[in-house]
């Protein structure tokens, strides 16, 4: 039977509102709360706050910043899935008009169209959506950093751009599209582009004085989609899980699965192990997260997944700066995987359905010239072929036409695997992209290329 993972030890639940209650201390955020997500549901959740007696839950709504881009980007990933256009798109075709229309849809979604990180002008963040009417104010005159495609360089305005795009191939506001689309469907009723109480105000803290000051609330007008959205703890857990996992009803999971695959490395220096469509990705000691950070005048957030282990958490905090959000989620996760290390599932047999006795026999040793390389027969019909020892080329393939296999990851992503036979139906090698993987090393009755020595393997004449 499945393993149900049960209430968290005592001994992690207060290690994990130690760590809240000291960042809350150190980073003197008037508010913080936080969730933690196991085996798809919440498992824990705290808070602190400067207020006795007025802790805020998971009820309570925060402004979420930037954690609004992966539902933008989940919209996009919609309207790919449904064949309404192409990441591979450029953004003229489905949104004319605009001075940034040679760049991809793609492009956008990871942040390499080398757009300008922010808008011109004002800080868009602290000053009104009526200095931006149009796409035109939003990226101004020279709205190109970099030559498209060449660099990892966030860009706020490009996930307008995005947003826009959404109306334009929908045909309807983007928060209605996504109220609709995602929010619904999900349930996650407390996430809305407005505060709905009850919400946290957002507030500056002084340097150097433990004063405070209210910021600005300000509607981001075509902004929005790049960081509008509030949201609570126990609506973004929920998201979380979606993340992981994905949910047919609006997006599968293979597509979410294709979010969280870095689509561009990150900046020299950062901590990030590279940029989805949508969602950041870190390599943590290790340890493999993937979700979003988050600010704006007055909040900071972060939301972060580790599939690895099955967890998820979400902080949020009414503070301009000061509380590292997404550095204490991470730690979070970080403190339950430790501490309590994910059960694996029973071993069961393939079903039936999977167990192709024709895939079956493929299984094994395959060598590509001199290396020899491990075939597996993976739950859900893949296959994964990696390396006998350390050093080599792993992937994963998914079933394609006529008996072919598709790359999945790694150096052989979108290439073909295509099992080889002989005149009588045997098997001679495997051909993927070109390279032949055979029974044994250089095998003189299979097709390598450039032929094999007809003296075969032999010593050294001393």
């Amino acid at each position: 039977m499945t393993y149900v993972p049960e209430e968290l030890l005592p001994a992690t639940r207060r290690a994990l509102l130690h760590r809240l209650a000291v960042a809350q201390s150190e980073g003197r955020a008037p508010s913080v709360v936080a969730a933690v997500v196991r085996g798809g549901r919440t498992v824990w959740e705290g808070s602190r706050t400067s207020v006795e007696g007025h802790g805020p839950d998971g009820g309570v709504q925060y402004r979420v910043g930037s954690i609004t881009k992966t539902f933008t980007a989940v919209l996009v990933l919609r309207l790919r899935d449904e064949g309404l256009l192409s990441l591979s798109d450029p953004l003229e075709k489905h949104l004319p008009g605009t001075t940034a229309g040679e760049v991809t849809i793609a492009q956008l979604l990871c942040h390499s169209a080398g757009l300008a990180a922010e808008t011109p002008g004002e800080w868009w963040e602290r000053s009104s959506s009526a200095l931006r009417p149009g796409l035109a104010e939003v990226l101004g005159e020279e709205p190109f950093r970099h030559e498209p495609g060449r660099r990892h360089h966030y860009s706020n305005p490009g996930y307008t751009l995005l947003g826009s795009l959404v109306e334009a191939v929908r045909g309807r506001p983007w928060e209605e599209v996504l109220r609709t689309e995602v929010l619904e469907p999900l349930g996650l009723d407390r996430t809305s582009a407005h505060p709905q109480a009850p919400h946290a105000g957002g507030w500056a803290v002084h340097p150097w004085a433990d004063v405070l000051m209210p910021e600005p609330l300000e509607d981001l007008g075509l902004m929005a989609p790049a960081g509008q959205l509030w949201s609570t703890t126990a609506d973004l857990a929920r998201f979380a899980v979606f993340l992981a996992r994905g949910d047919d009803r609006v997006l599968s999971a293979r597509s979410v699965r294709e979010m969280r695959t870095p689509a561009v490395p990150a900046e020299a220096g950062s901590p990030q192990a590279g940029y989805g469509l949508g969602l950041q990705v870190l390599d943590e000691g290790g340890r493999v997260m993937f979700g979003h950070s988050g600010s704006l005048p007055g909040f900071v957030a972060g939301l972060w997944v580790s599939e690895a282990d099955d967890l998820a958490a979400v902080v949020l905090a009414n503070c301009t700066s000061g509380l590292p959000a997404s550095g204490v989620a991470v730690d979070l996760v970080r403190i339950v995987a430790e501490a309590e290390p994910r059960i694996p599932e029973p071993w069961r047999p393939l079903p039936v359905a999977e167990a192709d006795p024709a895939v079956v026999a493929i299984t094994g040793i395959w060598y590509w010239g001199t290396s020899p390389n491990v075939l597996r027969l993976l739950p859900g019909g893949e296959l994964s072929l990696g390396p006998v020892g350390p050093v080599g080329r792993g992937a994963r393939f998914r079933s394609g036409p006529d008996g072919t296999w598709i790359g999945l990851t790694g150096y052989h992503a979108g290439e073909c695997l295509r099992v080889v036979r002989r005149a009588d139906g045997s098997v001679e090698h495997l051909d993927l992209g070109s390279f032949v993987f055979t029974r044994e090393p250089y095998d003189p009755e299979a097709g390598v290329p450039g032929g094999v020595d007809p003296q075969g393997w032999r010593g050294l004449d001393q």
